[in-house]
């Protein structure tokens, strides 16, 4: 699915400090993994632990496999991806890029999300996919609104506080 989408005409949007973060986990990929895992190869061929029952070096080169796909992954990305400016990120409505600070009256809960691409979705650091059923239901509201979607806890139901950049 993801492969799908950078193949889209359109540009992928990233937000100024999504971009920092990607390329930040680019450069550790390239500039610290690599040799971490060149160097645990290098001591398993010392050691001459290459035969078929090397655990070990399967799984660093499995690792390698992965440190791979995701470099090309994100080279990819920023090939085709444009930083959103302050001036493209909407606060009358919910957009690519706003910070929507919302209230959910059923459990006195009151917190705040980025809306952001796929590609920099996030949500342990409270960045939401617009693709995401939630992102998807707040996407386009405006504030006073109720952004309502399925939830594994059920239906939830947010109320649109401010929306920011």
């Amino acid at each position: 699915m993801e492969e799908l989408e950078l193949e889209q005409s359109q540009p992928i949007l990233l937000t100024p400090e999504g971009h920092k973060r990607l390329q930040e986990e680019l450069n550790h990929l390239t500039m610290v993994k690599r040799a971490e895992i060149a160097e645990r190869i290098r001591e398993s061929k010392d050691h001459g632990e290459f035969s078929e029952d090397n655990n070990e070096l399967d799984e660093v080169k499995q690792e390698q496999a992965i440190v791979e796909e995701r470099i090309n992954h994100l080279r990819t990305v920023f090939s085709n991806s444009e930083i959103l400016d302050a001036a493209q990120i909407p606060t009358e409505r919910v957009g690519l890029g706003s910070v929507v600070h919302v209230q959910d009256a059923e459990r006195s809960v009151e917190f705040s999300v980025r809306m952001v691409t796929t590609v920099e979705a996030d949500p342990d650091a409270d960045l939401i996919s617009e693709e995401s059923p939630m992102g998807q239901a707040l996407m386009g509201c405006k504030v006073g609104e109720i952004a309502e979607f399925e939830a594994p806890a059920g239906v939830l139901r947010y109320k649109i506080a401010k929306i920011t950049k």
